[in-house]
């Protein structure tokens, strides 16, 4: 039984509405003799449903312990509080089974016994290797497998397998989002196993098929989502398939396995959106319209949607390939091209220098990369911290003689963390925001830092502005990007003329590797060369950070107007005084990335620098 809080359809499990899990569901009882069951399928489309009616049912009608192991234990904690306790509740077969009132340990967020002790459901996080040892389990649920990161005891899918292996007749469901190739979890899984796939009926001539995304977006009319719809895959026929014609062909849908040999050992499956009644087919093709062309979203939309693993850039093209794309530039270092609106700043902090990269943002998701530059100094040292209070005033000039200024900086603060914050919380938080870069693949492109303590429990004042972002999914949308030649092309990178080779040799400096691990597990990490350095590649990705929080991603077009009404136009003329003329800025000269590292100062500060005897005239002033 599921009530409104869980579910649309609430009451009973609808096996009309579901009727493509049968099957999975079978695979379960224990008159199958497989041993794994995977499932990799597009998000929302009911994976929990399907592990509570495994597990509830287990517990009904064949009782033992079960393990339901999440990526963490929060995840495990969450799951239990807000899943599986309405679930019991609701559903009377289980509700008389166990005694919410138990003060004996018997039910908790994480354990939960049968009021007879004939079986309980042990919750576990995949974090925590202690949750998964010591135990034997008949019974298990790995869910959002793509998420499990390795612990410190090593690969924690192994170890949550091996607590089945005493038992011969044992179930392990492994559900899942597939995520990115190469190293997706739950892929490998459905690859290992049977490989069954939903065949569904023609509703025109009855040939067996499966409906692909690749057949959709062969027939989408970009200008009609309404009509989405999928061709007949039989040349013979070729007839129109549309979203009425669903429920017909769901009533004669037929798992079909391209590896029959695995089902007695593994049975795994893969379904996406299309089949489901929770989302429309007009949904999908505009879900696809808002992601095309920018490489992050195209990958949630395969991996939410469409439900399969996405190939992202494990490596980026030849930087002698963009580094000659630029010297043909039409625009220089230090000026902002035709279509930069927003300018973001991405700093990055070392130990002897900071290094900077400003970068413009326009309509479509396409970015301009307008300097690039370094500060000498650590960012504790005053004329460092003076030196970058000067580079977040300094405006640069526009192709129609606008002077613009940064709208967001992030800079780095994973380390030193508490210099980086003295500088930061000089300037107010709409205008500089710390950033800590996170390689995980599963993680949000941008999410604000729990709030962090001091030993003594003191609330650190710089979590408000502490974000952190997500870098691996950020590199393969950059490195896809770059072999855009386009530059009216979704997600074009523009490139000024005038920046050294190094520059270009930072920015793909990296690349995504498989490691082996002593345990036999290979975890997929970016690396770069050791003596290659990569700030040019950090900086960017900061800058991009900054876009993201500005909301640049998901503009809407009246906006894009305003700022274009308000920035592409002459500016008014005015009438300047001496010290007017020599104050004002002008265009930042190209600044090179030498292995001696020098400062990019502002005109003002060159000024002050190259005539000493002003200094006392500008302190008074």
């Amino acid at each position: 039984m599921f009530s409104e809080r869980e579910s649309q359809f609430a009451g009973p499990y609808n096996r009309t509405l579901f009727g493509y899990f049968d099957e999975i569901l079978r695979a379960f009882s224990p008159d199958d003799p497989c041993r794994f069951v995977s499932l990799a399928k597009s998000a929302q489309l009911g994976g929990t449903v399907l592990a509570n009616v495994f597990v509830g049912g287990s517990l009904s009608m064949d009782p033992g312990d079960i393990l339901y192991v999440h990526p963490t234990t929060d995840n495990a904690a969450r799951w239990s509080k807000m899943k599986l306790a309405p679930f019991i509740r609701g559903t009377k077969a289980l509700a008389v089974l166990f005694d919410s009132r138990s003060r004996d340990g018997a039910d908790s967020v994480l354990y939960k016994e049968r009021r007879d002790g004939r079986g309980a459901i042990l919750i576990s996080g995949a974090n925590s290797p202690a949750s998964l040892s010591q135990v034997t389990m008949r019974r298990q649920v790995q869910d959002d497998l793509v998420k499990w990161e390795t612990n410190t005891a090593g690969d924690p899918e192994g170890q949550a397998d091996s607590r089945s292996r005493a038992h011969e007749f044992a179930k392990i469901f492994k559900v899942s989002t597939p995520k990115i190739l190469p190293g997706c979890r739950i892929t490998r899984n459905f690859d290992a196993g049977s490989q069954e796939r939903p065949y569904v009926p023609c509703p025109h001539c009855s040939h067996m098929q499966v409906l692909e995304w690749e057949n959709m977006l062969a027939n989408l009319d970009e200008a009609k989502p309404e009509d989405a719809h999928f061709v007949c895959s039989d040349p013979e026929c070729g007839g129109v398939i549309e979203e009425h014609h669903r429920p017909k062909m769901l009533a004669g849908l037929e798992w079909r396995a391209a590896n029959p040999a695995a089902k007695r050992e593994h049975r795994s499956f893969w379904i996406w959106s299309a089949y489901s009644y929770l989302q429309s087919w007009e949904r999908i093709a505009r879900e696809w319209l808002k992601a095309k062309g920018d490489p992050a979203s195209e990958q949630t939309f395969m991996n939410d949607t469409v439900g399969l693993a996405y190939r992202g850039a494990g490596e980026a093209v030849p930087w002698e390939e963009i580094r000659d794309r630029a010297a043909e530039s039409h625009y220089a270092n230090g000026t902002i091209p035709l279509g930069a609106l927003y300018l973001t700043l991405g700093i990055d902090c070392q130990v002897d220098r900071v290094e900077w990269q400003l970068v413009g943002w326009g309509r479509d998701r396409r970015r301009w990369v307008i300097s690039y530059g370094v500060i000498p100094g650590h960012v504790s040292e005053v004329g460092c911290r003076a030196a970058l209070d000067a580079l977040l005033g300094q405006q640069w000039a526009n192709t129609f003689g606008r002077r613009i200024g940064v709208d967001l900086a992030a800079i780095d603060g994973n380390a030193w963390t508490e210099d980086v914050w003295g500088w930061a919380k000089r300037h107010p938080s709409t205008k500089v925001m710390m950033v800590r870069g996170r390689h995980e693949e599963h993680v949000p492109l941008l999410e604000r830092v729990r709030k962090e303590r001091r030993r003594d429990g003191t609330l650190l004042r710089y979590s408000r502005r502490f974000y952190n972002f997500g870098t691996s999914i950020l590199k393969m949308a950059l490195y896809r990007n770059l072999s855009k030649t386009d530059p009216l092309e979704r997600g074009f990178i523009g490139l000024p003329r005038g920046l050294e080779d190094e520059y270009f040799r930072q920015l793909t400096a990296e690349r995504r590797k498989p490691v082996r691990r002593r345990d036999g597990f290979t975890d997929y990490k970016w690396e770069k060369d050791p003596g290659q350095a990569n700030e040019a590649l950090d900086t960017h990705l900061q800058a991009e950070a900054a876009a993201i929080r500005l909301g640049i991603r998901d503009l809407p077009d009246a906006l894009w107007d305003n700022l274009e009404a308000e920035r592409e136009s002459a500016p008014p003329e005015v009438q300047g005084d001496l010290e007017d003329l020599l104050l004002q800025p002008g265009p930042a000269a190209p600044t090179p990335v030498t292995a001696e590292p020098s400062v990019a100062l502002t005109p003002i500060a060159t000024f002050l620098q190259r005539e000493p005897e002003a200094r006392s005239w500008h302190d008074r002033d």
